[in-house]
């Protein structure tokens, strides 16, 4: 059985560029967008939940985003989880809903988002070289077992290379579009 696996490869590195969307998801914008709630817990029932299973998060305008919570009795602690993210918004309580106005970005803190995004860029980047690096040790390991030789290992490396660029390029892609995004350009 050889150790390289394309198949894997390409989920890997696919898995690295989904993980960055996901992390550009949630950063804030100029418009209300329901992503920016995921990452914010809440403490009710005695443990830590997602947001997410304990309320719907909707958009009804483009800079308000809505917290229908189920049970009346954690709308306190949905409305302080909120609060506590560090996500500058401050939620308005309307009985079992939760209206949040999404203020206008200063200018500084679009820059440290934008910063930030280009760290999760990186880190996805880092994250694509791993996968590849773990690819490039099975082709040797292979190589060394006779499964193939030195000619087809090199054009598997080729084929590794392409898989890895072709990855880099939408991560950055993805991370360009959300710093436009950010920016406001």
């Amino acid at each position: 059985m050889p150790a390289y696996d394309k198949a894997d490869i390409q989920r890997r590195m696919t898995g690295s560029v989904d993980a960055l969307k996901h992390d550009l998801g949630g950063l804030r914008t100029g418009r209300a967008s329901t992503t920016l709630l995921d990452p914010v817990n809440v403490e009710v029932y005695g443990s830590h939940m997602p947001l997410s299973q304990v309320a719907t998060v909707s958009a009804p305008e483009p800079r308000m985003l809505s917290v229908q919570v189920w049970d009346k009795s954690n709308v306190g602690p949905v409305e302080k989880a909120i609060r506590s993210a560090g996500l500058g918004l401050n939620p308005i309580n309307d009985g079992q809903t939760l209206r949040l106005p999404i203020p206008d970005l200063t200018e500084e803190r679009r820059k440290e988002l934008a910063k930030l995004a280009s760290q999760y860029a990186e880190k996805a980047r880092i994250a694509a070289r791993n996968v590849r690096r773990d690819g490039m040790d099975s082709l040797k390991v292979d190589e060394k077992k006779n499964v193939f030789g030195e000619d087809e290992r090199k054009r598997y490396e080729t084929e590794l290379q392409k898989i890895t660029d072709k990855t880099i390029a939408d991560i950055d892609a993805a991370s360009a579009a959300k710093e436009k995004e950010i920016l406001g350009k």
